[in-house]
């Protein structure tokens, strides 16, 4: 079938929205008739750096309703509201213990650009098309594998569900599901953008005492504010790691906070998070950090801390996701004060918009 998507032919290049041809899903894939679709850092990273072999079409925040199912296919129906997530064997020994976002074949699968029989979907001409995180969401329509597909409520409004997919559910999964903090423990989070205020909105609804954002944009902390956040610090000023430090134990007591979570990826603010830890305390990062230096001896052996890496908020998305739509529709996880749309024919502008800090989470209208 002829759809349209936008395509990203070459790196640091504007994204052209054309026609594509996209085959029949095959077997346990389902064909979703896209509604919107968040734009999600990855994305845009993936138009810079070899994330995904180009051309491809980008897009992994999607959200839609089913138009087709191929053989196999049980859990959705024709009709139905899904959200798009991150894909999955869900066959290895990860996927079955519970931790798809480890699946063995996560990088195969999510950024090898074909889906899981190793074929792809998507053509111009004789030009075959990468998909991105199994999904190709910047599109008219998109294939995933059933796995992906996750219905909801058709009753909720879908433009505004599919963020879930990606990065909210790392934000929140980080602190619910791998940080697991007790009520009184204390929280820094560095970077305010989507992932970092889905982390401060899940720290409110667990009650944890001290919940700290750190930015460099007034405004952003303003709605840090707004979100949970009980205390903040503009790091603008602040020339060294050590210093961002002190001003989070000049909160906590002088003790620093229990948890930290980077989500900013460059290396003074992650050995900031470290180095604002307790004794004990746990750093976990999210982005990806390219070069990171510290004294191993003085920054963690000495006082027992923990530096971990944590993808997709460990979460099992089908379970996961519906909990946190269920806090939204209580106001407890109030994510769409971060949203703003528009069209898919402005997804370049959306994407400035998004590097400037401008707009935290645009999402792409495409078939209201």
């Amino acid at each position: 079938m002829k759809i349209k998507a936008a395509v990203a032919h070459d790196f640091n290049q504007p994204i052209a929205i054309e026609d594509v041809e996209l085959d029949e899903p095959k077997n346990d894939e389902v064909l979703v008739k896209m509604v919107a679709t968040g734009m999600c850092h990855a994305d845009i990273i993936a138009t810079k750096f070899q994330m995904v072999p180009l051309p491809a079409v980008l897009g992994h925040e999607g959200a839609g309703i089913v138009e087709k199912i191929g053989p196999g296919v049980t859990n959705v129906a024709v009709g139905d509201h899904v959200i798009l997530t991150v894909a999955s064997c869900g066959e290895c020994d990860l996927c079955l213990s519970g931790h798809p976002a480890e699946c063995r074949r996560v990088n195969e699968l999510n950024f090898g650009g074909a889906y899981q029989d190793g074929t792809k979907r998507l053509h111009q001409g004789d030009q075959d098309l990468s998909n991105y995180f199994g999904q190709g969401s910047f599109a008219t329509h998109a294939i995933v594998n059933k796995r992906s597909a996750i219905k909801i409520d058709p009753e909720l409004d879908l433009k505004w569900y599919g963020p879930l997919g990606c990065g909210f559910n790392t934000g929140a999964g980080a602190v619910m599901n791998v940080f697991k903090p007790s009520i009184g423990d204390s929280l820094a989070v560095f970077g305010t953008g989507a992932v970092g205020l889905a982390a401060i909105m899940a720290a409110k609804m667990l009650n944890i005492d001290k919940i700290i954002a750190i930015d460099i944009h007034d405004n952003r902390l303003k709605l840090a504010k707004e979100l949970g956040a009980t205390d903040v610090i503009n790091s603008s000023q602040l020339a060294k790691a050590g210093d961002v430090a002190d001003a989070i134990k000049a909160i906590t007591a002088g003790r620093g906070v229990n948890f930290s979570l980077d989500t900013t990826g460059i290396s003074m603010v992650t050995h900031a998070s470290i180095m604002a830890l307790d004794i004990m305390g746990t750093a976990g990062v999210i982005a990806a950090t390219q070069d990171l230096s510290f004294n191993f001896t003085a920054d963690m052996l000495s006082d027992n801390r923990k530096l971990i890496a944590i993808t997709q908020g460990d979460s099992i998305p089908q379970l996961f996701l519906p909990q946190l739509i269920a806090a939204q529709q209580k106001g407890l996880f109030p994510f769409e004060k971060l949203v703003k749309f528009y069209p898919l024919s402005e997804i370049n502008q959306a994407m400035d918009d998004s590097l400037s800090g401008s707009t935290i989470k645009p999402i792409l209208l495409i078939d209201e």
